[in-house]
């Protein structure tokens, strides 16, 4: 870790204008008018929904779903913007009429909270892939993606950034409180709940937890291929040369090419990112803040590995 913690500049004042606040949760101004219309989002029993929490390695665990789901071949998802594949439900393109109408089985993405998720979703329509990072690592993510969009307006630093992330001040609201309401319906039959880390750490397991969950579960040459694909994906994605691996993902391309000079994000997938930029100092209080709200918790999480 860092040695010391430097003075941290107040943040720029146009920053806090680029939300909106809906029942309590800070959201991006995207999202404003539409959340009655997300609430009533048709479902179907074919539906595939990865959620997450933003830089929870979305961008990744859609391409192992993708290949997953759709028995695809590694060569032809490196042929393919997957981004396209999966819409998010409630970014502005393409909008939820178009999404509403595509052929199915439709694949969609979301970052909202469970409890602003489709009516239909808690009623049990449609299959639901929720993947959690532990949240130093997701914070470093989360402060680098802030840094590259000019329209965030983000110039302070990382001490700022994370005491808005222990503070419930970023978009998409608390991630403590995301977490843990899917956490608490990880029982429910169309939800299965993953770790990040666990792509790392197990991935044959997760493969297999994909594969009953979707239905598509193959014999064990098959598994044992699909697996190795998956390897070699996420060596792609996340190897020394991260962002400007990961195929099929613009908004990743556009990342590499802000930040190519940036250490922390040619290496952004890797587990235990944070120790090399948080102080100890910092380390002290996000643990003293991780306790108070995940204590009474029995969710864990890897750090490292």
């Amino acid at each position: 870790m860092a040695e010391s913690e430097p003075g941290t500049p107040s943040t720029p004042i146009e920053f806090e204008s680029k939300y909106f606040e809906y029942n309590g949760v800070r959201l991006p101004p995207f999202c404003r008018g539409k959340m009655e219309e997300i609430s009533n989002f048709s479902l179907r029993s074919s539906d595939i929904w990865i959620v997450t929490y933003p830089k929870s390695g979305t961008s990744l665990l859609q391409e192992v779903v993708y290949l997953v789901s759709q028995g695809a071949d590694l060569d032809d998802i490196g042929l393919m913007n997957i981004d396209e594949q999966l819409p998010v439900l409630e970014y502005p393109q393409p909008g939820l009429d178009i999404i509403q109408e595509l052929t199915s089985p439709r694949l969609i993405k979301s970052h909202l909270p469970y409890r602003f998720l489709p009516t239909a979703m808690h009623n049990g329509e449609g299959k639901v892939i929720y993947m959690a990072r532990n949240p130093k690592d997701l914070a470093v993510s989360y402060y680098q993606f802030h840094r590259s969009l000019r329209t965030m307006s983000y110039r302070s630093t990382f001490q700022d950034f994370c005491r808005r992330f222990m503070n419930d001040k970023l978009g998409y609201g608390s991630w403590f409180e995301h977490v843990q309401e899917f956490w608490e319906h990880r029982m429910d039959s169309n939800v299965l709940f993953l770790k990040y880390e666990d792509m790392y750490k197990d991935l044959d397991t997760l493969v297999g937890q994909l594969s009953r969950f979707l239905g598509t579960a193959c014999d064990k040459v098959q598994q044992e291929t699909l697996v190795e694909s998956c390897h070699q994906l996420i060596e792609q994605c996340c190897g020394s040369d991260a962002l400007s691996a990961c195929r099929g993902t613009n908004s990743l391309s556009t990342l590499s090419r802000n930040f190519n000079a940036d250490p922390l994000v040619s290496q952004e997938g890797r587990v235990g990112l944070w120790k090399d930029i948080f102080t100890v100092s910092m380390n002290d209080k996000f643990d003293a803040v991780y306790q108070q709200k995940m204590g009474k918790s029995d969710l864990s999480f890897d750090f490292g590995l």
